[in-house]
Order: structure tokens, then C-alpha cells, then sequence
């Protein structure tokens, strides 16, 4: 199992951007995908992209598509979650996830889904403010 620690969170005005990293250690990163997911205040945990581990596939929730951009560094056992154009419905608590599984391209229902995952790191906070 892996262990994983997001930084990068914070606060931010409406239209501004923020770059979330999430670090694995542990066992062979390449052996998993990486997601991330958010939770706002009252509401469930929800999908916000995924990312296969040789970056051919990276499914994304339709709320973030075409703002927000995963990436990982393999060779640093590293993830990323780049935002931009950030909306206060964003705001939420953002976790990093760690799949294992080899497969190229990711089923979005599969990727999508946070019992998938079997490593959660410990969450860092993301405030959009109007």
C-alpha cells in the first residue's frame, strides 16, 4: 500500500489558479493510478480526475474539464492537479487517491468510483472566494 501527502492548498480569489501535488511513497508508483477527489462542506466525496500510470488516459468530472489539469512524474512519485480558472464551487477539501491498477486506458466508471482506490491521503483545503 502507498502513502500519500497532498500540498498546495489554499486560498484564492474566483478566476485565479492554485497547483495541488501529491506525493507517494511506499511501494512502486508506476504500479497505480493516481485521483483526486474533493468534498465540500455537507455534501459527498466527488470524482475530479484520474490519471493511468503512463499518462495515456485522464478521465475528468465534467464540473472541471477544460479548467483543471492532472499530471504525474513518475520518476519523482509525484501527482498534480493543476487549476485554473477557479469558481467558488470549487472550494473543498481535496484528497489524493492511489489505485492499483496497470491498466493504459481507464474506465471512467471504474476511475470515477472512490472504492477504486484503496490509499487516501489526509486532504488539503482549496477556498474560492467570490
Amino acid at each position: 500500500q502507498v502513502h500519500l501527502t497532498e500540498s498546495g492548498g489554499g486560498w484564492v480569489q474566483a478566476g485565479g489558479s492554485l497547483r495541488l501535488t501529491c506525493v507517494a511513497s511506499g511501494d512502486t508508483f508506476t504500479n497505480y493510478v493516481m485521483g483526486w477527489f474533493r468534498q465540500a462542506p455537507g455534501k459527498e466525496r466527488e470524482f475530479v480526475a484520474a490519471i493511468s500510470w503512463s499518462s495515456r488516459s485522464m478521465p475528468y468530472s465534467d464540473s472541471v474539464k477544460d479548467r483543471f489539469t492532472i499530471s504525474r512524474d513518475n520518476a519523482k512519485n509525484t501527482c498534480f492537479l493543476e487549476m485554473d480558472n477557479l469558481k467558488p464551487e470549487d472550494t473543498a477539501i481535496y484528497y489524493c487517491a492511489a489505485w492499483e491498477e496497470s491498466a493504459s486506458i481507464l474506465s471512467m466508471t471504474l476511475a470515477s468510483r472512490s472504492s477504486s482506490y484503496n490509499s487516501w491521503g489526509q486532504g488539503t483545503q482549496v477556498t474560492v472566494s467570490s
